[in-house]
């Protein structure tokens, strides 16, 4: 291994070959095509960044430094999740580096206008997620034609989200020839048509049992009434160390982390809702330790690389056997030790007894309430409780600009409007733009330009011309057009209540009959 790349791995405190980085290594730097069989925590990442950021710098023998070129990657990594790519990179730019090599990463959830600068400054590695990858190569922003060096990372995984296809179509992009190194836990659901097709002679090095559970978890059942569930959630999250806790639906894990810190338990949530920078600022406060408990799903929490996450629970049993072993591989990772926690209700026991035999797991079971010695053992010390606002608050996708109510902040506060009533159904908020007059209006529903005049009324109102007059009616605010947002309505209005454009046109009618002049 070149010395650059072993000093940059010491300096992170790597001194010593994972078991599938010794059994890997000796044929990826050798450019032989390389299929790793290995979970999650075994060390996979650094097992294909050294081949990789090697062979691309001409350190291996046999091979030259690739010219860097605008919009003509070098090499390539794919990766299911933004997490994943994101934590790639963090392994994989150091030792490029090092080496004299720069990387970028690719997902979607963002805008494009910072990979694109990357792409078109010239770039040697991509640590891409597939479906954004492929949007770019369609908009003729990059091409995989020097592509040297390809790896697949949790195949599998990508067979399960539904990105074969994708990836099939990447991968037919990049030179025949080229190396690929494809690491997965199993070799099912189409993983194994990928290594037909792509790979060329490839070696197989397994690290471990696919089937089987890290030898340094302990795992646990503990059945509880179905009234003490949430009390034994609280008082599992109470302990000092990092916890990580699933859910099956986006819905509840939002709902527990709301929980858990408003019981003065600082916790995230990871869930497919959030938007890409709230999925950012809530695994770095997890990461960092400025949160103890993360709450998520099983999808938004593959590639989700944490070390020392010492306890996870399955707050809901998964459904299948697959996903309970990827949920418990994010404690005991890299040969550490850790705890998982599997919580059942008397109804659920037999299910669950049925998905661990499948997992390969011999549990203990306990029956268990909140206070229970077992309980305490596992939690061990507790940290002290805090007030709830000390807790980061999530922030869904879309948060601010399509809601008046939602954020009244954003559509009244920051524009100069204040304190007009109404919300998503009606609570506060007005535009995100002044107009020419001040109105006021009770209601909810989409405000719309205002003259200066008098309007009541609730539900969806609309804008109605109508003569001067005295403003009336609850606060005061400055109302806008509809773009700003779905909060407190007002109406154009005159002295009174304004006549709808019915009844004012049946008004001119009866004026105009008795005027005797034709109507309008």
């Amino acid at each position: 291994m070149p010395e650059a790349l072993s000093a940059d791995l010491a300096r992170v405190g790597i001194t010593e070959a994972f078991p599938i980085q010794e059994k890997t290594l000796p044929d990826s730097l050798a450019g032989r095509d390389v299929l790793g069989r290995g979970r999650t925590g075994s060390g996979k990442t650094v097992a294909f960044a050294l081949p990789l950021v090697t062979r691309l710098a001409g350190l291996a023998p046999g091979t030259a430094r690739a010219r860097r070129r605008a919009h003509r990657p070098t090499g390539l990594v794919l990766a299911p999740t933004r997490e994943l790519a994101t934590q790639i990179d963090r392994t994989v730019a150091p030792l490029a580096k090092a080496a004299g090599l720069n990387t970028t990463v690719i997902f979607g959830g963002v805008s494009q206008k910072r990979q694109e600068k990357a792409l078109a400054e010239g770039v040697d590695i991509v640590v891409a997620c597939p479906g954004r990858l492929e949007d770019l190569i369609k908009q003729g922003l990059l091409t995989l034609d020097d592509i040297q060096v390809t790896v697949l990372d949790e195949a599998d995984h990508m067979a399960d989200m539904g990105f074969l296809p994708v990836v099939t179509r990447i991968l037919a992009k990049t030179p025949k020839g080229s190396q690929r190194l494809l690491f997965s836990a199993t070799l099912d659901n189409g993983v194994d048509v990928l290594v037909k097709k792509f790979l060329k002679d490839p070696v197989l090095h397994s690290a471990d049992n696919a089937q089987a559970a890290v030898t340094t978890m302990d795992h646990q059942v503990l059945v509880t009434h179905a009234d003490d569930k949430q009390a034994l959630i609280e008082a599992l999250a109470s302990g000092t160390g990092r916890r990580m806790m699933f859910t099956r639906t986006k819905y509840r894990a939002k709902k527990m982390a709301k929980k858990l810190s408003q019981a003065g338990i600082p916790a995230v949530d990871l869930q497919g809702n959030l938007s890409q920078g709230a999925r950012d600022r809530n695994l770095g406060a997890f990461s960092d330790g400025d949160v103890r408990v993360l709450v998520a799903t099983d999808v938004a929490a593959r590639g989700v690389h944490v070390d020392d996450v010492e306890l996870v629970v399955h707050i809901d049993p998964p459904a299948e056997h697959k996903s309970y072993l990827h949920r418990s591989g994010r404690t005991a990772r890299a040969g550490a030790s850790g705890s998982v926690i599997t919580i059942a209700t008397t109804e659920e026991r037999s299910d669950v007894n049925k998905l661990m035999k499948k997992a390969g797991v011999t549990p203990q079971v306990d029956e268990v309430g909140p206070n229970s010695d077992v309980v305490k053992e596992l939690v061990g010390e507790r940290a002290e409780r805090v007030a709830p606002q000390a807790a980061p608050a999530a922030t869904q996708s879309g948060d601010g600009n399509r809601s008046g109510g939602r954020s009244g902040g954003r559509s009244g506060g920051q524009r100069g409007g204040s304190g007009s009533n109404g919300s998503k159904r009606g609570g506060q908020g007005s535009g995100q733009r002044q107009n020419q007059g001040r109105g006021q209006g009770q209601g909810g529903g989409r405000s719309e330009r205002s003259e200066p005049g008098r309007a009541s009324g609730g539900g969806r109102s609309t804008s109605r011309r109508g003569q001067g007059g005295d403003a009336a009616g609850s606060g005061s605010a400055r109302t806008s057009s509809s773009r700003g947002a779905r909060g407190g309505s007002s109406q154009r209005g005159g002295a009174g209540q304004v006549p709808d454009r019915a009844t004012a046109a049946a008004q001119r009618r009866r004026q105009n009959n008795r005027s005797g002049q034709p109507s309008r």
